[in-house]
C-alpha cells in the first residue's frame, strides 16, 4: 500500500513565520468567555481582542475560558482552511477528483481542477498556514492544561482530549494532502520554525497515539454537547477507525467502527440524514448565527440557476448510481438554463438555503454511514465476506436497493470502494482520499485528467514555507 501520499492572506501567520500566537489565543478566549457571560451567546463568536496584556495562567485557572479557547479553535476550522469554509476539502478536492466540475472564476481553483498546480497556489498555502495555526492553538491548550493546579481533573481530561483531537484530525489532513509533514507538539515558535518534515508512516503514529490518548482523557466523561458539535471518545474512535484503515489495520479498524455501530444507529430515511439533529451524527459544525445560516455546503454547492453555477456533478459520478437509488432521487438535485437547453445536477444534500430564520443543518464531518463502510472494508479485506456483505447491505437497503451478491472479497471490495463513492460524494474529499490509498488515482483520474500526473497524489509544499524554512526541503515530486 502506498501511505496517503484561498485565499492568500499576507496577514494571516504561517506555521514557519509563527509569530507568538498564545497571546492572541489568549485574548480572543477571555474576550469570547466574556461575551458569552454577558450575552448568553451560545455560538462561536470572533471579537476585538483587548488592549490590556493577558497572560496563560489567568486562562487556564478557569474552565469557561479554556472553553472559549477551545471554541476559537473550532470557529477556525469552520470559517478558515482546508475544513470548511469557501475553499474547504469539499469543493477543493472535489474538482480535484473525479466528482466536480468548475466554472467559477477564482485565480487559483482552476489549477486544481486542470491538474496543473503550482507551489505558489494560494488555497494551498492557506491550508497549510491555517492547519499548522491551529496545531499551534491546540498544542497551547494541551499545554496550559497539563500545567494548570486549578481545574478539576475531569475538566483537564476533558480539554486536553479534545485539544489532542484536534492535533490529530488537522495532522491526518496535512499528510493525506501533503504526505510527509511535520509533526507539532511544542509551542517554542522558535524550534517549529526550523522543523524538518517526517515520514508519513511516523506521523500516522503520531496520530494514532495522540487519537489513542484522547479517548483515554475523554472516555466516561459526561457529553459534550446535546447537538454534536464538539468531539468526544466516541469522534476520536471514528477517526481512529478511519486512521486504522488507512494503515491497513484491519482489526482494529473493525473493533473501532464496531463500537460505535453498537453505540449510534443509521437513519432510516435518507431526508434525515443531514438534519443537524440526525442520530447519525458523530460529529458537526454549528453553524454561522449570521451568515450563513446553515451550511457552506449548501451555500457552495446547490445551483440556484445557469449560467451562474460554480460547481456541478461530473457526469462520471452520476452514471455510477444504480437505478432506484433513492440517494439520486435525495441528494442530487438539477436545474435548467431558461431555454432548456442545458440541465445540471448539484450536491443537495444539504438544502437549506441562507435566508431561512432558523439553522436546520450543521456541516458534518464525521457520520455513522463511513464507519459502515469502513468495517464492510475490514471484514472483506480479512475474508469475512458474509459478514462484510451485511454491512454493505446496510447502506444498500436504506437507499430502496437490493442485497449486494458478491461472491468473493475481490468483487465485494469493488462495490465496497464504489459504495463509498456514492454514499459520502461531496463530503470532506473523502473520495480524493481512497482513490489515493486504493492506489486507484492514476488509473481513474489518469483517463479523466487531461494533465494528470502520477505525481499529483501529493499537492506541492507551499513555496512560501519552503523559502522561509530550508530544512522542508526537498518539494514534493513534480513541482
Amino acid at each position: 500500500m502506498k501511505f496517503l501520499k484561498n485565499i492568500t492572506d499576507a496577514q494571516r501567520p504561517t506555521y514557519s513565520t509563527l509569530y507568538d500566537p498564545i497571546k492572541l489565543l489568549l485574548q480572543r478566549a477571555v474576550c469570547v468567555a466574556m461575551t458569552m457571560i454577558l450575552f448568553g451567546c451560545t455560538t462561536f463568536v470572533e471579537v476585538d481582542p483587548p488592549k490590556n496584556t493577558l497572560v496563560s495562567e489567568t486562562v487556564f485557572n478557569n474552565a469557561a475560558t479554556v472553553e472559549s479557547a477551545l471554541a476559537n479553535l473550532y470557529f477556525d476550522i469552520r470559517e478558515q482552511g482546508m475544513v470548511s469554509g469557501t475553499t474547504g476539502l469539499t469543493p477543493v478536492l472535489g474538482i480535484y477528483s473525479d466528482e466536480l466540475d468548475y466554472y467559477g472564476f477564482n485565480t487559483d481553483l482552476p489549477q486544481f481542477y486542470r491538474h496543473d498546480l503550482l507551489a505558489s497556489n494560494g488555497i494551498t498555502t492557506n491550508w497549510w498556514s491555517q492547519a499548522y495555526h491551529t496545531i499551534y492553538g491546540a498544542n497551547d491548550i494541551i499545554r496550559g492544561v497539563e500545567a494548570s493546579e486549578v481545574l478539576s481533573i475531569d475538566n483537564r481530561k476533558k480539554f486536553r482530549g479534545q485539544a489532542l483531537f484536534i492535533r490529530a484530525y488537522m495532522h491526518s489532513l496535512l499528510v493525506s494532502i501533503f504526505g510527509d509533514v511535520p509533526y507539532i507538539e511544542s509551542t517554542d515558535y522558535l524550534e517549529n520554525n526550523k522543523v524538518s518534515r517526517m515520514a508519513a508512516e511516523e506521523v500516522y503514529g503520531n496520530i494514532i497515539a495522540d487519537l489513542n490518548r484522547a479517548i483515554d482523557d475523554m472516555e466516561g466523561l459526561e457529553p459534550t454537547s446535546d447537538e454534536r458539535v464538539l468531539p468526544d471518545h466516541f469522534v476520536a474512535k471514528a477517526l481512529l477507525a478511519r486512521m486504522y484503515l488507512y494503515v491497513e489495520n484491519w482489526d482494529m479498524a473493525i473493533s473501532l467502527s464496531s463500537e460505535l455501530i453498537d453505540h449510534f444507529s443509521l437513519e432510516d430515511d435518507i431526508d434525515n440524514v443531514f438534519l443537524k439533529d440526525s442520530r447519525e451524527t458523530l460529529w458537526q459544525l454549528k453553524a454561522d448565527a449570521q451568515y450563513p445560516l446553515n451550511t457552506r455546503e449548501a451555500e457552495q454547492l446547490i445551483i440556484r440557476s445557469i449560467p451562474g453555477q460554480t460547481y456541478a456533478l461530473t457526469e462520471d459520478l452520476l452514471v455510477v448510481f444504480e437505478a432506484n437509488d433513492l440517494r439520486k432521487d435525495r441528494w442530487v438535485g438539477s436545474v435548467s438554463d431558461t431555454e432548456n437547453t442545458t440541465t445540471l445536477f448539484f450536491a443537495n444534500k444539504y438544502r437549506a438555503g441562507i435566508n431561512e430564520t432558523e439553522s436546520l443543518e450543521y456541516s458534518i464531518i464525521f457520520r455513522l454511514s463511513e464507519q459502515v463502510l469502513i468495517r464492510a472494508e475490514g471484514r472483506a479485506r480479512l475474508g469475512e465476506i458474509t459478514r462484510s456483505r451485511a454491512d454493505l447491505n446496510a447502506i444498500r437497503n436504506r437507499s430502496g436497493l437490493p442485497d449486494n451478491t458478491g461472491d468473493t472479497a475481490g468483487e465485494l471490495l469493488d462495490d465496497i470502494i464504489r459504495e463509498r463513492r456514492i454514499e459520502l460524494f461531496t463530503e470532506q474529499g473523502l473520495r480524493w482520499f481512497d482513490l489515493k490509498r486504493t492506489d486507484m488515482a492514476d488509473q481513474v483520474l489518469g483517463a479523466l485528467k487531461p494533465n494528470w500526473q502520477p505525481t499529483d497524489v501529493l499537492f506541492p509544499i507551499p513555496e512560501s514555507e519552503l523559502e522561509a524554512n530550508p530544512n522542508l526541503l526537498p518539494q514534493n515530486g513534480g513541482y
